[in-house]
């Protein structure tokens, strides 16, 4: 197995565990959403990077003391806005459920997340066959998480027992979802140009796996201050502080769990793109984006979001999932082209 397809198959592993991270907080009911989001937060961006990172970055404050403070900053601004982008997910998946949250944050996220760093940092490639193959890639994710999305609002409107509020509500997730969707590409921008810490990290001893935590660690610190923040507002507000003490071990649990895996994805995927040559922040994240699509669809039929919408809003999705392995096809291609 070469270089590529062990970065595919990380790729692969990534979307699924990355599509299965919202899954616990179906079941920790004695909670908020703001419960479950803090903890998550806590576990996700402030516990679980800095150890990971100091176990694989030798020497990590030097690494940051030579990448300058100019570069760290701008690395953490990327993490800010991830981090209020990833507010909006959770809202949205609680609004919307998890398909057609994921069908459209991740195909917007997809299109923003690849473009700007291949018109920034790669603008040589893009008017080459294989650049036109990446771009024609692209436009299919975006067509496919376009019909997933048609799908699940359809389903939200079969629903018998779906409320004039409930309406409202699906309709304030459908444009939550969007703006996510611009903002959660700012993790992969982050990554992208972010590539000098990578660098400084390998000189000082990193793996070539573990020189990418040197980026997560400021992305997901900064990212975690809108998290906290907003969750804090609405244990204020809603006096759902007590909550804690109503979940158990169990919630606590799960919000760890949940954590774990979406903590675990982001790793895989920081180690795919080191696999994928020099644009494999540019290859890997429509790639990422369209696994997490399908697997995220395939979960939701599976957990019955699907129930009593009719034939037709599956069928729909269905094909949104086919056009999606359609694009992951082409991308390939291009990765192959490009490499």
């Amino acid at each position: 197995m070469n270089t590529t397809e062990i970065g595919f198959l990380l790729l692969t592993v990534a979307g699924l565990m990355n599509a299965s991270f919202t899954l616990p907080m179906k079941f920790t009911r004695r909670w908020a959403w703001e419960n479950t989001w803090l903890v998550w937060t806590v576990f996700a961006l402030l516990l679980l990077p800095p150890v990971v990172t100091l176990c694989t970055v030798p020497d990590l404050a030097a690494v940051y003391r030579i990448s300058g403070i100019a570069q760290l900053l701008s690395v953490m601004a990327f993490g800010a806005g991830w981090g209020l982008a990833q507010v909006f997910f959770g809202i949205a998946v609680d609004a919307i459920g998890i398909a057609l949250t994921f069908s459209l944050v991740l195909g917007t996220s997809a299109a923003v997340g690849a473009l700007i760093p291949m018109l920034r940092l790669h603008s040589d490639k893009l008017h080459t066959p294989a650049g036109h193959t990446l771009l024609l890639g692209i436009a299919t994710v975006l067509l496919g998480v376009a019909i997933c999305a048609v799908a699940g609002r359809l389903r939200e409107y079969a629903k018998p027992i779906a409320t004039g509020k409930q309406r409202e509500n699906a309709t304030a997730g459908l444009i939550l979802a969007i703006l996510c969707g611009c903002g959660a590409a700012f993790v992969n921008f982050g990554l992208a140009f972010g590539a000098p810490l990578i660098e400084i990290a390998a000189r000082h001893g990193a793996s070539p796996t573990g020189a990418v935590n040197a980026v997560w660690l400021p992305v997901m610190v900064a990212g975690a201050i809108p998290n906290l923040l907003y969750c804090l507002y609405l244990l204020n507000k809603n006096s759902s502080g007590h909550n804690f003490a109503r979940g158990g071990l169990s919630h606590w649990i799960l919000a760890f769990v949940m954590a774990a895996f979406w903590f675990c994805s982001t790793l895989l995927y920081g180690a795919s793109v080191s696999r994928l040559g020099p644009l494999g922040a540019v290859l890997g994240w429509p790639l990422f984006m369209s696994l997490i699509v399908i697997a995220a669809s395939l979960l939701g039929i599976v957990t019955g979001e699907w129930k009593r919408s009719g034939r037709r809003p599956l069928t729909i999705q269905l094909a949104g999932v086919a056009v999606l392995v359609f694009a992951i096809f082409i991308l390939a291609k291009a990765s192959q082209a490009l490499a």
